[in-house]
């Protein structure tokens, strides 16, 4: 890709999810994800009914009257965003591939970020850690993080979600929000996932492509593993064949509800040929109104 075509590109995706961010997620994500702590405002009188411990005795002192401290939530928080881009990012039965989602999902949260005044930062990830861009604010350091999941070429094609959830524990320090985008098309990764949790906010946006929970009847077509690259010819016509493949598909979904549930870790469910507003909204009113 030239630089004119992907200068394109970011305007593109900048355009759209600037627009998201600015008519729909920026009030809900402020409402849903709480900042670092609570830091002095002003002081007031003193009302019935407030909290004595919060009465400021040295101005009370000097009015001769009580007097409290207001405090309000700090919102500055650090947001990192774990992409996937593996091999089977780049899967797309109709119209989009999940990295083109993954990408677009990025830039609404992380303009959503900025506007409350938050840092955002990103791990790119395969089996490894293939790109760290350290947290900061602005609208330029954005259009580098699309310019990055747009362009950026992974050294590996396969997945290992842990390692980047291992690397943001150790990287970052400060509690943050962190949202994870990924098929999850992986295993080993609940431990790593606990402790990244106790330690951060993490939520799981799991991308998926229909026809990765039911196969159609096609024929008899080559299948190949978008990692490994093996490929298996499969009787789609066997109706056998059909039910075993929506099995092994809904028990892998109900597995990784599980992991997410037991890790305490919010999760929300995105088809890649259907829109992301509402489950990213259904998502932040469900925090919303834990809060």
């Amino acid at each position: 890709m030239d630089s004119t075509d992907l200068l394109k590109r970011v305007r593109k995706i900048e355009i759209k999810s600037r627009g998201l961010s600015n008519q729909i997620f920026s009030g809900e994500y402020h409402s849903a994800f709480k900042g670092s702590g609570m830091a002095f405002s002003e002081v007031r009188e003193y009302m019935p009914g407030d909290e004595i411990r919060k009465i400021d005795w040295n101005v009370t002192a000097r009015f001769g009257k009580p007097f409290i401290k207001v405090f309000e939530e700090e919102r500055e928080m650090t947001v990192m965003l774990l992409v996937d881009i593996s091999g089977s990012e780049d899967f797309g039965s109709k119209t989009f591939l999940k990295r083109e989602v993954a990408t677009e999902l990025s830039a609404v949260l992380a303009f959503s970020a900025i506007q409350n005044n938050d840092k955002i930062g990103v791990i790119l990830f395969s089996d490894h850690v293939e790109k760290f861009i350290p947290p900061k604010k602005g609208k330029s350091h954005i259009l580098r993080i699309i310019r990055e999941l747009i362009s950026f070429e992974p050294k590996s094609e396969k997945t290992k979600v842990s390692e980047a959830l291992r690397f943001l524990t150790n990287a970052i320090k400060k509690k943050s929000t962190v949202f994870v985008i990924s098929d999850f098309f992986d295993d080993g990764f609940t431990d790593a996932l606990k402790i990244a949790n106790n330690k951060h906010d993490v939520v799981a946006l799991e991308l998926f492509d229909k026809r990765e929970k039911d196969m159609s009847n096609i024929g008899l077509v080559p299948f190949e593993d978008a990692e490994t690259h093996e490929v298996r010819w499969v009787d789609t016509s066997d109706p056998q064949t059909r039910t075993a493949y929506k099995a092994a598909a809904l028990k892998r979904e109900h597995e990784l509800k599980s992991i997410f549930r037991k890790s305490g870790v919010d999760h929300a469910q995105i088809d890649v040929e259907h829109t992301y507003v509402r489950p990213l909204m259904n998502l932040f009113k469900q925090r919303e109104r834990r809060r």
